[in-house]
């Protein structure tokens, strides 16, 4: 009732101020104004961020500085996958609305959490290989009394808001490409924006635009030049193409480009901009993407690691801006987007930020694309500063040239800041972003050559950089791999607190009236701090890490504040299973939680985490095989099983595979794809048999070495007791 009474009061004062969207919408069903206006209905979250601005900041003041510590568990909900978890719930008018990994969807009571239904996409288990950096999803839009829902198969799903039954479904990408689609659509004036990825694949990338009544593609725009004519392409693409070398956009053996907009989005409705990131290049290195005479490519590569601002209705192209011209280092900048009015040098400007991978935050005058100003918000080198117009300045010794020596680039690929989203705080004027500092060694990958059916088509050795099988060496590497949440002044452009935390890759962030800013972390806590000094005022002991954003809400006046728990995603793919010291292995307890003050509930017994202890085959390969193993394992294997064969919590750890034992049973797995249904797709198309075995022998090799390691480790434990 008192949903209605807000929302009744401000369409009186407000109802010329916006249309009412091209479907016709019934009582309680979201439209123009209720997604326009969704910051004056804190009760509420009916999109992604928030609101169009994507701050991420509730009005909400019911649970506060002096009340938070009253906070406790109202009900949870174990979600039936365990993989990672990302996604940002909705609630709407007492309903939970939450995806999950592979796509799927839940409903529940907002206040009790009785489930109310739930809807499986049956995406297909090989689909995971074209995942980059696990099966995961990020969430809903609604429009009218329906949400949608972008699946890993690259459909677009229309459900029904009350039953969860389908109402229509659209296949947006070539199915035969590796395209994937994990990020969360918007929905603005009855058009359902969704986007995709798959760049590390060797795909082009574009957002494109539906209507929410039968999913009809309305308008489709591509990031980077490319398909059959260029004379027919649009203007905006026809100027990029001058920023490209080479021919290796167009034709049959075009290897993609990248580009993909895989999930940032934001929307100023007075301006009626839509902003969105592009994504990296495909492959990473430019060196082969875009080559060049001197060897290390050319050109400036549009619109890859690019903002870009659209017209909504059209798809018609307005500005951008480019974070990391000629990206060669994996620096998407499709990190979330964030809207703001605030003074500057004296100034009222209506401002865009980001805090893209690349290591600096950014602030842009979001009608014009002017740049106002960036600063490093961690330790970078491949930039030594921005020059006046807002190009950074390279240094030219993290250029890889097809042949060069490798260099260690600050930040990595998983760059500074990665998908988790930020949150602005308008009572504190600060950004509270979720960073994290780790190195990559770059080393070119020699000779080579695009494979569109299986594995990373990056250009670069991901296995150049493992680790030797020292204990100490890599405990000392993992020591330098920080987290920290920090509160960032996005006018003085500097930190004004940081919170360290006890390992990278953690959650995305939440801002209340209440003072407070909630975020998970790897080490499994949940936890309030205050927004204005970064002091911790609450947690909660999780049982996993916890990667997602929360939200908060309100039923019959009571604020609930809700968060996806489930370590998973890139980084908990690729870390190292056997160092305890620095970061203490998380396991994957996927489970939805929610909180009210006074709340009394408790979560189970958390179950231990059982690791067999290495016990492989002896290593009796020669040193050339065990290199090409190590080769071919690194392009094909190691986005999902860890470079260096290290092994994660979330997906098997071959170290640990009984297959390693018997030849013919892993050619069943990795040739036959024995597995495909859970995820373990034939390579048959990129490796030949020899290969194949080529890489169980290095697995073999890497599983001894790590053997006598935790053996080590074993009698440091005994001797520190």
């Amino acid at each position: 009732m008192m949903t209605r009474i807000v929302l009744a009061a401000l369409a009186a004062l407000s109802l010329g101020a916006c249309n009412l969207g091209a479907e016709e919408v019934p009582e309680g069903g979201i439209d123009n104004f209720r997604l326009v206006n969704a910051g004056q209905d804190p009760a509420n979250w009916i999109t992604h961020g928030g609101t169009y601005a994507e701050q991420r900041y509730s009005p909400l003041t019911q649970v506060d500085r002096d009340s938070v510590g009253d906070l406790g568990l109202a009900w949870f909900a174990d979600m039936d996958t365990a993989r990672g978890q990302e996604a940002t719930p909705l609630v709407m008018d007492g309903k939970l609305y939450v995806t999950s990994a592979w796509s799927k969807v839940f409903a529940f009571d907002a206040a009790t959490g009785e489930p109310l239904w739930s809807y499986d996409p049956q995406v297909p288990g090989e689909t995971g290989v074209k995942a980059c950096c696990d099966v995961v999803n990020r969430g809903l839009a609604a429009w009218g009394e329906h949400l949608f829902l972008g699946t890993l198969d690259g459909r677009l799903v229309a459900l029904d808001r009350d039953t969860g039954e389908v109402a229509w479904e659209k296949v947006t990408v070539d199915q035969d490409a590796s395209y994937t689609i994990t990020g969360a659509p918007r929905v603005i004036d009855g058009k359902v924006l969704i986007g995709n990825g798959g760049a590390e694949f060797g795909v082009r990338g574009y957002i494109a635009a539906y209507d929410a009544a039968d999913g009809e593609e309305l308008w489709r725009f591509y990031t980077v030049p490319g398909g059959e004519d260029r004379e027919a392409e649009p203007e905006y693409l026809k100027a990029a193409a001058e920023t490209w070398s080479g021919d290796t956009l167009y034709g049959e053996e075009s290897i993609g480009g990248g580009g993909t907009v895989w999930d940032s989005m934001a929307y100023d409705p007075e301006l009626d901009l839509l902003y969105f990131g592009v994504g990296n290049g495909s492959p990473w290195n430019r060196a082969y993407r875009s080559p060049g005479a001197d060897g290390t490519g050319e050109g400036d590569n549009l619109y890859l690691s690019s903002i870009v601002a659209i017209r909504p209705d059209t798809g018609e192209y307005v500005w951008h801006y480019q974070t990391t011209p000629g990206e060669t280092w994996d620096y998407t900048a499709t990190q979330h987007i964030v809207l703001a009015d605030m003074e500057i040098d004296g100034r009222e400007r209506q401002v865009l930020m980001q805090a893209p991978k690349n290591g600096y935050f950014y602030v842009l005058d979001r009608a014009t694309g002017e740049f106002i100003s960036a600063e490093p918000y961690i330790p970078l080198n491949w930039s030594t500063g921005m020059d006046e117009n807002g190009r950074p300045i390279m240094n030219p010794e993290t250029r890889i040239d097809v042949t060069g020596e490798p260099a260690l680039v600050m930040p990595g690929p998983l760059g500074g800041h990665n998908w988790h989203p930020m949150a602005y705080s308008p009572d504190e004027n600060l950004v509270y972003i979720p960073a994290f500092e780790a190195a990559m060694l770059y080393a070119p990958e020699a000779n080579w050559k695009p494979d569109r059916a299986r594995g990373f088509n990056v250009g670069f050795d991901l296995g150049a950089g493992d680790l030797p099988p020292d204990l100490g060496i890599r405990r000392e590497v993992q020591g330098t791999i920080t987290g920290k949440l920090m509160a960032w002044d996005p006018v003085n452009q500097e930190a004004k607190w940081t919170v360290e935390h006890p390992g990278p890759w953690n959650g995305g962030v939440l801002a209340t009236g209440g003072g407070l800013v909630f975020q998970g972390n790897s080490g499994s806590e949940f936890a309030a701090y205050d927004s204005a000094t970064g002091d911790k005022l609450w947690s909660f002991a999780a049982q996993t890490g916890v990667v997602a954003p929360p939200i908060t809400y309100t039923v019959n006046g009571e604020q609930y504040v809700a968060v996806l728990a489930g370590w998973g995603g890139a980084f908990a793919l690729s870390a190292d299973g056997t160092l305890i010291d620095q970061m203490k292995p998380v396991r994957n307890i996927s489970r939805l939680l929610v909180f009210k003050l006074g709340g009394t509930g408790t979560l189970p017994e958390a179950p231990t985490l059982a690791r067999a202890p290495l016990d492989p085959p002896p290593s009796r390969a020669s040193a050339a095989t065990i290199e090409l193993g190590r080769e071919k394992y690194a392009r094909y294997c190691a986005v999902c099983h860890a470079p260096g064969a290290v092994g994660s919590t979330v997906l098997p750890d071959l170290r640990r595979s009984g297959a390693l034992e018997n030849p013919a049973a892993w050619l069943q797995i990795v040739h036959d794809g024995a597995l495909k249904d859970n995820g373990m797709a034939s390579f048959a198309g990129s490796l030949s048999k020899e290969e194949m075995q080529a890489i169980r022998e290095y697995v073999i090799k890497r599983a001894n070495e790590d053997k006598a390691m935790e053996a080590q480790l074993a009698q440091d434990q005994v001797a520190r007791r």
